[in-house]
Order: structure tokens, then sequence, then C-alpha cells
């Protein structure tokens, strides 16, 4: 049986080689002038490499060599199976943005939609519309919507910590898994009103459950992963965790489906599931999917920046003396048990360019990929119809252009003015920024305000290597020590 495996894998690779070389071969014919580069081997192309800086920690020298060597504005290259032009750079991005839906639109892997999507689901005309946010979410994350939840956040941060962090004073605590309790049972709170602890800590072992080789989920793992479906892979290890994610996920949907048939909209308080089940017309199936995303996306992401913020504030005494300034500031205007609101998270001005600089410096996301409408050229390159454009935060965020002295830490580049337009992406631009900026802001922002009235910070190891998989991931958690303030 395994010959047989290893026989048909080394045909896939024969007969698709050989349809890549009669493609090369044809576009060469045709006279098309490519963006420089290279596709690497067969079918494989540049993944391994990509995945290799990736978990090495230096995922933006992949980018970074090949403007050196190729051209500083779009390379060519080969990732996850598709043919594709690298745009770099702020003009770059601005091309990139202002033209979604017309020479370009979105795109994702079809790893990842075989992993986000079911089997009834993957290819089907509904798919695409599932890849974007729907109406009902993007009114869920309007800043309208989102100031009713800073109390909740707030709430929601100080009983995570006074039980996972308070316990452990003066000792070591590991900050990316904890941080990832905290958004995941959020995100349970705010999506789906589910606050029952044992019930959260079922669902989010099931997500945590799915882990491979490191502690990221094994769903975020796929993404970069090539898409083959065969036993033992990355990939097909990450199809069967969708898979009882989802079953978790379908059955919270069809009982919050009953309780607002049996006693109408008053059935819980309107969270984003509860929400969807009354605005919009999509089947259980499609809902189920879309709130597994909506987990993924706030939980992974934001437990990454909020890692590496408190790492930075660890780091640099200087700059937590100043958020702690201007957290106590708000602290001190409070009531006894009165919760932040929407007017105190405006206040944190310096707290946001902190997190800034550690969104541009270890952004949660590399970036994202579009596809070729038609025909365009770009910087006297033609990317043809059909190729992937993939733009990238590592061509502004650590470029000496935009930011001197790049890999050092200073929030004052965000003061006044900020950096050019088009440099600082870790959202994305364009019609298609990702609609949960705002969300990320205020989670972040309300666990600093937390953390730091409570704490000071010292770092146990400030060498500690970064992974990526594909989001950075500190290599062991970020053990930090928590000191409570002397009264």
């Amino acid at each position: 049986m395994d010959s047989f495996f290893s026989y048909l894998i080394y045909f896939i690779l024969f007969s698709v080689s050989l349809a890549i070389i009669l493609l090369a071969s044809r576009l060469k014919s045709s006279g098309a002038n490519l963006p420089p580069g290279r596709t690497g081997w067969p079918v494989i192309g540049e993944t391994w490499e990509f995945s290799f800086r990736a978990r090495m920690g230096k995922l933006e020298r992949f980018t970074e060599d090949r403007m050196k060597k190729l051209s500083p504005e779009v390379f060519r290259t080969s990732l996850m199976g598709e043919n594709m032009a690298v745009i770099c750079g702020a003009s770059e991005n601005k091309f990139v943005f202002s033209n979604e839906d017309k020479l370009v639109t979105s795109w994702w892997p079809s790893s990842i939609k075989k992993i986000l999507f079911s089997p009834s689901l993957f290819g089907s005309p509904s798919s695409r519309d599932l890849m974007k946010p729907s109406i009902v979410i993007h009114e869920f994350l309007k800043p309208e919507a989102i100031k009713h939840y800073v109390g909740i956040m707030d709430m929601m941060a100080g009983k995570h910590i006074d039980m996972y962090w308070t316990s452990n004073i003066n000792k070591e605590v590991k900050v990316y898994p904890l941080s990832k309790k905290y958004t995941f049972a959020l995100s349970c709170r705010l999506f789906m009103n589910i606050e029952d602890p044992e019930f959260v800590d079922k669902i989010f072992d099931g997500f945590d459950r799915i882990a491979v080789g490191f502690i990221s989920l094994r769903i975020a793992v796929g993404f970069i992963s090539l898409p083959i479906d065969i036993p033992g892979t990355t990939f097909n290890r990450s199809i069967k965790a969708r898979d009882n994610v989802q079953k978790e996920i379908a059955e919270i949907v069809r009982t919050r489906k009953k309780e607002l048939t049996e006693n109408g909209d008053s059935a819980g308080d309107h969270d984003l599931l509860s929400q969807m089940l009354i605005k919009s017309n999509e089947n259980i199936n499609m809902i189920t999917t879309r709130i597994n995303g909506m987990i993924l996306a706030s939980h992974e992401t934001t437990s990454t920046a909020i890692t590496f913020v408190l790492r930075f504030l660890a780091e640099f005494p200087d700059v937590y003396d100043a958020v702690l300034k201007e957290q106590m500031e708000i602290a001190k205007s409070k009531g006894p048990e009165e919760l932040l609101n929407w007017n105190d998270i405006q206040k944190m001005k310096y707290s946001w360019n902190v997190a800034k600089e550690s969104l541009r410096l270890l952004p949660p996301g590399f970036g994202t990929f579009r596809e070729a409408l038609t025909d365009f050229t770009y910087a006297g390159f033609t990317v043809p119809k059909g190729w992937k454009i993939h733009w990238t935060v590592h061509s502004t965020h650590k470029n000496p252009e935009y930011f001197p002295d790049p890999e050092k830490f200073d929030p004052s580049r965000f003061e006044g003015q900020g950096p050019p337009p088009y440099t600082f992406v870790p959202f994305g631009g364009g019609p298609h920024m990702c609609p949960g900026k705002e969300y990320a802001r205020v989670e972040i922002l309300v666990f600093i305000y937390n953390v730091v009235t409570r704490f000071k910070l010292e770092i146990v190891n400030p060498k500690e290597k970064i992974m990526y998989n594909p989001t950075p991931m500190p290599e062991n958690g970020l053990p930090i020590r928590f000191h409570p303030h002397q009264m």
C-alpha cells in the first residue's frame, strides 16, 4: 500500500511538472515580460523556503532578499502551487488596495478554503461570499457597536487576570498561552454569548488539540502547508481538526436557533451569533463557518498582538512608565467598581502608539492574497490574468526608507502625522481592510490597562526566539514575572 501511494505521488508530481513546463514555454513564447524571479521546484515552488524562513523567525528575509536581488517593486515566485507576483512597497500597496475588484480581487489558497469550509460548501457559489465578512459582521464590528462591549471586555480581562495571573505573583507566567485563553473566552462571550467556564474550556481544548508540532493551531499551520490531502500530512490533520471544531460550533448554532424560535429576540443579548440568526438568511452550515472563522481570526491574531505588546513593555522600562502614567490617570478617574468605557479608550493615545509599534515589528499577519482579474502592467512587468498577487507587510514595516532604524522599538514614530500612507498596514487597506481593526484595538488597550495598573513586568528571556506558524509566536510562550505595585 505504501509503495502504491509513493508511485501515485511520483506520477502526480511528474504530470504537474510537465504541465508547468508546457505553461512556462507558452508564456515565454507569448513574449510576456513577467516579473523577475523563479518558481522553484515543480508544485512545491518556493513554499518550503517560505515555511523554513517562517519557522526560523526570519520570514521578512524571504521578501527582503528578493527585493534586493530581483526588484524592489515586484518579483515572481510560486507559493502553495500558484504562480505569484509579490508586490512590494508603499506605492505598490496603494496600487493593490486602490484596484480592488478592478484589476484584482480577494483570493485565498485552496488549503485555507478547504480547512475553513466543510465539503458541502467548498467549491459552491456561496464559498466566495463566505470569504468576505457579511453585512451583519460589519455592523457588529463598527465602532458604534464596539463601544457597547468595552465594559464586558474590561470585566472579563479583570476576571481572567485574577484567575490565572494573580495566583502566580512574583513567579514566571507564560503570557502567550494565557493571552490565548483570554481572547478565546472573550470571543465566546461576544460572538456566541457563552460564559460557562467549563464549556469554554471544552471548546478551547477542542481548538487547542488541533495543534501540530508547535502550540499554534493546526488550522493556522495548515494555511501555509501544501494542499495535499494525504493521511499523515499537516494539511490532512488540519482537515480533521476542522471537522471536530465545526461539530462543536454547529451544535451551539442549532441550540441558539431553537432558543430564538421559542423565545423570540429576547434570547441572549444580541451577540454576533444571535444577530446572524435574526438578520441573515444563511443556513446553519454557513453561519457555523462564519462563527468558526471569526473565532480563529480574532482569537489567534489578537492574542499574538497582546503577547508582544507585553513583551515590549517588559523590555523597555521607559515605555512602560509612560504607559503606566497614562493608564493610572484613567484608573484614578474611575469609581471603585466602575468599568472602562468608550471615552476612556480614546484617552489611551500613547498606549495605542506602543501597540502600533509592536504591530509594526511583529504583525500577527504577514499579508494577504489577490487574484489578477485581467492582464495588467506594473513597474514595466506584466502580471497575467489568473496569477495570484501577494502583498506583504514586510516590504514596508522594516524598510528604512519609511521607518529609520527599523529594528528599533520607538512608539514616537506614530506621533503627529505618523508614518507615510500605505507603509503601516497590519490590518491591510482598501475595501478589504480587516473589519476587526477596531475590535482588536479596544481588546488590546483594555488588556494593557488591566495589566499595567496592577503589575510591574520583568522579562525572563529578552532573546527568546520568535517562530512563525504562520503568525509570530514566542518559542517558549514568553515567560514574564509580574510584580504587584506597592501601594
